[in-house]
């Protein structure tokens, strides 16, 4: 799966981008919001979070909880699949990683959450890191069947040491009592936890992107061997990217093992994690800052909707709106309200003849 490259932070001018309609003459190009403009606009939308927090019953808030929960996963795959141009489809292991990692310190080495936290996310991005070097020399679907295997083997290695995990059996996190390190948060501070790994998975994204690094990546996503060409470390940029994306893939699963209090191996690897959040990225436009989290809060909005009104449909209603979100809008919501409104042009059929799909 490749990314489309007409973003707000491409290194060419749109009009120059494969796939986009020439500028029509006289009308000019929205211009860039500013740098400031976006992190103020970001801290506003996670103060509003912070204040309807106390307009919401149990329901309301764990449902929102899940949507902070996949746009942090989102956003973290968008660095190395949408940015780098690289699709990962075993990015569930490193969230597989990082559950298990808290739920071992937290079990064997009574260790607290919040210390365990930030060790399990380290330990993905170290274990990213140490397999990166040699399956970032893959490309294309042969680098996303690698990735999907070394999930599948996490998944494996998890079910046969279950002096550690569990193994199938699962392993059940102390959270109460006398000998929890760390006790349940509750609903209450799940919420905020969530919502505040959202809001760093987003925010660290949109440094790297803004900054030195952001071009490497995108030059690498345009043409791997070009950029070589020009001096950029393409090794040193894909590792880092895709260590950076387990960091906070780990992260998000160190929460979800503490939230769920008892985890299986076939829930923290579960390959459905992954698909969703290509498919969020992608319905969002990937290699930008909002689409993934607009891809996040869409499609949860969407299947918890249809989950309460279309109970038996629920599942084959959502994959055939995705299918057709694909269809009609193949470079992603952000992209194509950037394309309409510097075309003046909002038509579905239009935009599908311009991507000659």
């Amino acid at each position: 799966m490749s990314s489309v490259n007409a973003s707000d932070d491409t290194l060419a001018d749109p009009e120059d981008q494969p796939g986009t309609a020439a500028r029509p003459p006289g009308r000019r190009l929205p211009k860039r919001i500013p740098a400031w403009a976006s992190w103020a606009s970001g801290i506003v939308v996670v103060l509003a979070c912070v204040g309807l927090q106390s307009q919401l019953y149990t329901g309301q808030e764990r449902s929102f909880t899940t949507v902070f929960m996949y746009v942090a996963l989102a956003a973290s795959w968008n660095l190395i699949g949408g940015y780098t141009g690289y699709a990962c489809f075993g990015q569930v292991g490193f969230f597989g990683l990082g559950g298990y990692t808290t739920a071992a310190l937290m079990q064997h080495g009574h260790l607290s959450f919040w210390a365990a936290l930030p060790v399990a996310a380290v330990v993905s991005g170290a274990f990213a890191a140490l397999i990166g070097l040699p399956l970032l020399r893959l490309k294309g679907h042969y680098f996303a069947v690698a990735t999907l295997g070394v999930a599948e083997g996490l998944r494996e290695v998890v079910t046969n040491v279950p002096r550690w995990t569990g193994g199938g059996a699962g392993i059940t996190i102390p959270t109460a009592g006398a000998n929890a390190p760390t006790a349940w948060l509750g609903n209450d501070g799940f919420y905020l936890l969530f919502l505040g790994l959202a809001a760093v998975c987003v925010a660290v994204v949109a440094l790297i992107v803004r900054g030195r690094t952001g071009y490497a990546l995108r030059a690498v996503n345009q043409d791997e061997d070009a950029a070589a060409a020009m001096g950029v470390n393409t090794t040193r940029a894909k590792t880092f990217a895709f260590s950076v994306s387990a960091v906070l893939t780990g992260a998000a699963g160190s929460a979800y093992a503490f939230q769920q209090v008892t985890i299986f191996p076939q829930r923290l690897f579960d390959v459905d994690l992954t698909v969703l959040m290509v498919v969020m990225v992608v319905i969002g436009s990937s290699a930008t800052i909002a689409g993934p989290v607009l891809g996040a809060v869409g499609i949860a909005a969407v299947s918890e909707y249809l989950r309460q009104h279309f109970t038996e449909a629920h599942t084959f209603t959502l994959g055939a709106l995705v299918i057709a979100a694909v269809v009609l809008l193949p470079q992603g919501v952000v992209n194509f309200v950037r394309d309409a409104l510097r075309t003046r042009d909002f038509s579905l059929l239009t935009n599908v003849r311009r991507y000659r799909l």
